[in-house]
């Protein structure tokens, strides 16, 4: 849609878009193309791209693999909710069909690509939700009513259903608030470089690597001449085969074509995989891109990064979102839901090793607790809390003696609990 249209409809009220408001239809792609002649690729072409795949399969493998957890609150503590609805549904069972992660894949998927993830929601008689089906964001259109109600426009198998606000859950890119900017619209130029480049270097390589090209003769030929040299001469410049070709009678090859090498071919690729890396905000290392820095060279720093700028926003827009659509009003009062980002840590026996130990010395958790996120069973006594000094339970701070000045036999002797 041209900008003039957009901004007509706009006057008029005929629909909005990510970067304006209107009543009516909302729309989540640009209003013009920077680049002419270039249109925005369909999902499924997009993710032919293998940095387009790489991308969105890292951002929504990695949030989906992380347990969401919901926890009951009460006189300023909050603990483990696992019997309440909304527990099993957000951490266990999203719908009949569908486990949490093939859930959030889906979820992120539609997010990544087209700006806007939706789900419907289903409820119970009290108003709590039961499950949650995902809806292709292509098949789904936000409208605003005359009277600024958003409603949403589901179309399945021929049918419209007509769904309220509430009863969708809605994820949005960065956009107007009512909808979210679709990326593989904005991105469209570069997506257009990167598989146009694709289509040439397929082309070449089936081709044999071989450029068209002329062959140039100093005489005029007859009909049937012309066609036995290009049945002879047809496989210089197309075709695999590896054959020793004879020019005669002063005949030239001229290629018409330029190489890979001259039209810089694969720099152009490997520009494209940054560029669209950059759409995404994933470093290009997590994209397997070989021209940066490779596993285990300065790579945990890029990845604590990624965690902290990329996902982590993308966690609270999500959670927010789930408080806001998904939870009652009831539940909101008394029940929080959250990602664990402490699941990012499970590849790393070391930090989990040293995180819990701190946790437990300096009194921020149980040594119970540590063992829980482990998988490991309680211990008796392992509910207390403790502090490094001497590992003392907390209750028992300022009631022992210092032994800073008995021997080491003395010391060994003494015990601090009963001081």
């Amino acid at each position: 849609m041209s900008t003039f249209v957009s901004t007509v409809r706009g006057w008029f009220g005929w629909g909005g878009r990510a970067l304006g408001a209107g009543r009516g239809m909302q729309y989540a792609g640009p209003g013009g193309s920077l680049v002419e002649d270039t249109s925005a690729l369909s999902a499924d072409t997009a993710l032919q791209l293998s940095t387009v795949w790489a991308c969105v399969h890292r951002r929504a493998t990695t949030i989906a693999s992380l347990p969401f957890f919901v926890y009951a609150q009460a006189d300023g503590r909050r603990s483990m909710a696992r019997t309440d609805r909304l527990y099993g549904l957000l951490h266990d069972s999203p719908n009949a069909r569908m486990t949490p992660y093939e859930f959030w894949v889906a979820m992120m998927l539609n997010h990544d690509l087209r700006g806007n993830a939706y789900a419907r929601i289903d409820r119970a008689p009290n108003g709590e939700a039961v499950s949650l089906w995902p809806m292709p964001a292509d098949q789904v259109q936000p409208l605003i009513l005359d009277d600024g109600t958003l409603v949403y426009q589901y179309r399945i198998d021929g049918n419209l259903a007509i769904l309220a606000a509430e009863n969708v859950l809605h994820l949005k890119e960065i956009g107007n608030g009512t909808v979210g900017l679709a990326r593989l619209d904005y991105m469209r130029a570069t997506t257009a470089e990167a598989s146009r480049s694709l289509a040439h270097a397929t082309r070449t390589w089936a081709n044999g690597g071989k450029p068209s090209g002329a062959l140039m003769i100093d005489s005029v030929l007859k009909q049937g001449q012309r066609e036995a040299l290009l049945e002879r001469f047809g496989e210089m410049a197309r075709g695999n085969a590896a054959r020793l070709f004879l020019l005669e009678a002063n005949m030239k090859y001229q290629a018409l074509t330029l190489s890979p090498e001259d039209i810089e071919l694969l720099d152009s690729r490997k520009f494209s995989v940054e560029e669209i890396c950059r759409w995404f905000d994933v470093p290009p290392v997590l994209a397997h891109h070989s021209n940066v820095t490779t596993w285990g060279s300065g790579v945990e720093q890029i990845v604590d990064g990624f965690h902290k700028f990329t996902v982590r926003p993308l966690l609270v827009s999500i959670e927010q979102a789930v408080t806001k659509r998904v939870m009652t009003p009831n539940q909101r009062s008394r029940l929080t839901a959250e990602f664990s980002l402490d699941a990012l840590l499970r590849g790393n026996a070391k930090d989990r090793a040293e995180i819990a130990a701190k946790k437990v010395q300096n009194g921020l958790a149980t040594r119970n607790e540590m063992r829980q996120l482990e998988n490991e069973p309680p211990v008796e006594g392992g509910n207390v809390i403790t502090v490094q000094a001497n590992l003392l339970p907390i209750h028992m701070l300022g009631k022992v003696k210092p032994t800073t000045s008995l021997g080491a036999s003395d010391a060994a002797s003494q015990d601090p609990v009963t001081q």
